[in-house]
């Protein structure tokens, strides 16, 4: 009774005409950097954060709340129609989505992904509202070195999980650390990896970091591997759903969301996850098996809903705990901090009416959402006909123009440009960025719990360990990077015995 209370407060924030213009242009602008491949949006907040500085803070979280949530349906126009995943979470949607698409069906193909992110958005939106004061309870009791414990689990599952090789995602990580150690040791006040410099003294914006290797890394990345200049787009054409798809999608959505919403909740490595294991369990308990990865509905309608949901299980840990297990959670973390919020266990007492408008225009965001992407769809299909030239060297200027704004420096924007030449070089050579990010973000807040604990036990090592909580969650660590690697060599191990038989 308490949450619905709360949640009704939040709907009298997120119903005011300014939040729901914000809420709308949040929508909006997340369609659109979704449909464009290779924006995304956490580059897109990245880029905005300088602009908001003078807003409320409400008007502000909304508005990239709507871009969170609209980036995740407008991924799927890539996907179906380019078999170009607008974002990471919507690679599974692209391998029957485009196939539907190819085969006149991509009308339906894109109803099905746009109503099932409307269901899951407003069934893991609900289930926030619920998750949200459960774990806060269990928050408010957890000492630095349970929190150290959640940070170290974060930091090795997101590197574990993504990418092609748990190396390469521990480098990410390495770097990510390093950069987030430049400048003065809160504690001490000596200078850490200023190299003399005395504007590193402040230590690397976050807003740099992720402008670089998000927009100047992928535009080196595009300038150097990609040709061509326009988009190769399947055509949009067919009925919306007949009774028939919505008979065979509707069963996955509920599926997808049921598996998105707990893996948002947890770090475990971003939505590709969730997507993978929703595509999986729809092929094998299909009637029509034989249609996966021919064109079949049910492999679209269930990703697309695990994608939305995860999206929504995702800010439980970032708003209750105050960790992001994604690169868009630590961008928006960067948000609530610029203005001087720290997320975790008091936000819901100190910033109630913050927290619950946010939630609340979550649902808000949900229904503009459906009626901006089902009547519209032709007009985003139009703005995948922008010759990409124009496109990315319009993200450059805007990344240039952003890095510029933060201090009003050129040397922030050589930063950028280094940062985003490092960012090329780890796209080329299959490192994950999403570690970097999340290190240099959390790195700080991690050695803060640490240094917090270590004071506490006068130095003793054994006070990381000292708690169940802290001891399960290093359990649960070893099983979540050990199991999948054991369950994917016994699966290799099987399948030349398969085909022998």
């Amino acid at each position: 009774m308490e949450s619905l209370t709360a949640l009704g407060q939040g709907f009298a924030v997120a119903l005011t005409l300014t939040n729901l213009l914000y809420a709308l242009a949040g929508t909006a602008i997340g369609t659109l950097v979704g449909v464009l491949p290779g924006i995304g949006p956490a580059l897109t907040i990245a880029l905005l954060l300088p602009l908001t500085y003078g807003l409320e803070p409400s008007s502000t979280l909304i508005m990239f709340a709507g871009i969170y949530y609209g980036a995740m349906y407008g991924g799927s126009t890539t996907s179906i129609l380019l078999k170009t995943p607008g974002e990471a979470g919507s690679i599974v949607t692209a391998i029957d989505g485009n196939k539907m698409a190819r085969a006149g069906r991509g009308a339906a193909a894109l109803a099905t992904a746009a109503i099932g992110s409307f269901v899951a958005g407003a069934l893991a939106t609900a289930a926030l509202a619920v998750a949200a004061p459960a774990i806060v309870g269990i928050a408010v009791k957890l000492g630095p070195h349970d929190y150290f414990a959640l940070m170290v689990m974060a930091f090795l599952t997101v590197s574990a999980l993504l990418g092609r090789s748990v190396l390469r995602g521990l480098v990410s990580l390495a770097l990510g650390l390093v950069i987030g150690l430049v400048g003065l040791d809160f504690q001490s006040g000596q200078a850490r990896l200023d190299f003399g410099l005395v504007r590193l003294l402040d230590g690397i914006d976050v807003v740099l970091v992720i402008v670089g290797l998000f927009a100047i890394g992928e535009v080196l990345y595009v300038a150097a591997h990609q040709t061509g200049a326009a988009f190769s787009i399947a055509r949009f054409s067919g009925r919306m759903m007949s009774r028939e798809d919505w008979r065979r999608s509707w069963k996955p959505w509920l599926r997808g969301t049921a598996i998105g919403f707990p893996m948002g909740t947890i770090p475990s490595g971003g939505s590709e996850i969730p997507t993978f294991l929703s595509y999986s369990l729809e092929r094998r308990l299909s009637k029509h098996p034989e249609e996966f990865g021919k064109g079949a509905i049910e492999g679209v309608a269930g990703p697309e809903a695990a994608n939305n949901a995860n999206a929504a299980g995702v800010l439980v840990p970032l708003l209750t705990l105050g960790i992001p297990t994604s690169a868009t959670a630590a961008v928006i973390l960067v948000a609530f901090q610029q203005y001087g919020i720290q997320p975790g266990p008091q936000l819901l007492t100190n910033q109630a009416a913050l927290v619950w408008g946010l939630i609340a225009s979550l649902f808000v965001g949900n229904v503009m959402l459906l009626l901006l992407n089902l009547p519209l769809i032709r007009v985003w299909v139009k703005i995948l006909q922008i010759p990409k030239p124009y496109l990315y060297a319009g993200i450059a200027l805007f990344a240039l123009l952003g890095a510029y704004t933060l201090n009003g420096a050129v040397f922030d924007v050589w930063v950028m440009a280094g940062i985003g030449l490092l960012g090329y070089v780890m796209r080329r050579f299959g490192v994950p960025v999403t570690p970097l990010i999340i290190g240099a973000i959390l790195g700080p807040l991690a050695e803060l719990q640490l240094r917090r604990a270590l004071d506490i036990s006068a130095g003793d090592l054994g006070i990381l360990v000292s708690s169940p909580f802290s001891i399960t969650v290093y359990v649960l660590l070893v099983v979540a990077i050990v199991l999948p690697r054991v369950l994917a060599r016994r699966t290799a191990a099987r399948a030349p015995a398969d085909t022998a038989v």
